[in-house]
């Protein structure tokens, strides 16, 4: 598992185009080397500056958007097309703007699917495990895996004390979300921690206790956060207000 790592911009929209050309560089490098790239998308109003910030991009059309397969962390189980999924955000904020293959974009499954959220969340699994790498059983290379941070730590829709912390299977159904809506579908932490970055993005001061109290080495139940890890690399990217208690051997980089 790799050190965590913080970089801090002056402010949000800052923040946002700069995580927007560190995803354009990072699926470039990635195609470079496999012919390929694979991101798995997050939600949240900084993800949603993200998105608009990355179509933006003159540098975006270097990417072959046609091989990148495009997953998601985590889903409100809400009608298909509902403003509220992550899919339709991401949609409507970069997805529809771009050359992709409509068989790269895999959604998590909408709750007018025809299936409760735990038959949901088991199809998600075997989507992606017919994803998988050679060799392994169940979860495809992610190059990069986007999350937000909640203002009580949670990440995706791991949330603090709640029992899908304790979750080994890749993709689970949470009931009872501290946070409306009270249905969802995540990865679990297992399956996040496969990713080969991950990328925790926060912006404003309502995220900076959460943030530092996870810098800070606080347990994972408590703040889910904390027991985030990507294998080669993991990245706090923060606005100012976001990085106000990050603890101080990490001070030298604000």
């Amino acid at each position: 598992m790799s050190e965590a790592s913080v970089a801090v911009h002056a402010d949000a929209d800052l923040l946002a185009q700069s995580v927007a050309a560190r995803l354009v560089v990072k699926l470039l490098d990635a195609q470079a080397e496999r012919g390929q790239a694979s991101v798995v998308l997050t939600g949240g109003r900084i993800a949603a500056a993200v998105y608009r910030a990355v179509a933006a991009l003159p540098a975006k059309d270097a990417v072959d958007w046609s091989r990148v397969d495009f997953w998601w962390g985590d889903e409100r189980f809400l009608p298909a097309g509902d403003p509220e999924r992550n899919e339709t955000q991401a949609r409507a904020a970069l997805l529809d703007a771009l050359p992709v293959d409509p068989a790269r974009i895999h959604p998590m499954p909408a709750s007018d699917a025809g299936a409760d959220p735990e038959e949901a969340a088991a199809r998600y699994a075997a989507e992606l495990a017919r994803a998988a790498r050679p060799g392994t059983a169940a979860l495809p290379h992610f190059d990069v895996l986007m999350l937000g941070v909640g203002e009580d730590g949670h990440v995706a829709s791991v949330f603090p004390e709640h029992p899908v912390h304790y979750e080994s299977r890749p993709v689970s159904a949470v009931r009872g979300s501290p946070k409306p809506p009270p249905v969802r579908i995540t990865l679990t932490l297992p399956t996040i921690n496969t990713a080969e970055e991950v990328w925790l993005v926060a912006g404003g001061a309502d995220k900076a206790n959460a943030v530092g109290m996870a810098l800070a080495g606080a347990g994972p139940v408590q703040i889910p956060a904390a027991g985030v890890q990507g294998t080669g690399r993991t990245l706090w990217l923060l606005d100012r207000a976001a990085a106000a208690s990050v603890p101080a051997r990490f001070r030298s980089l604000r």
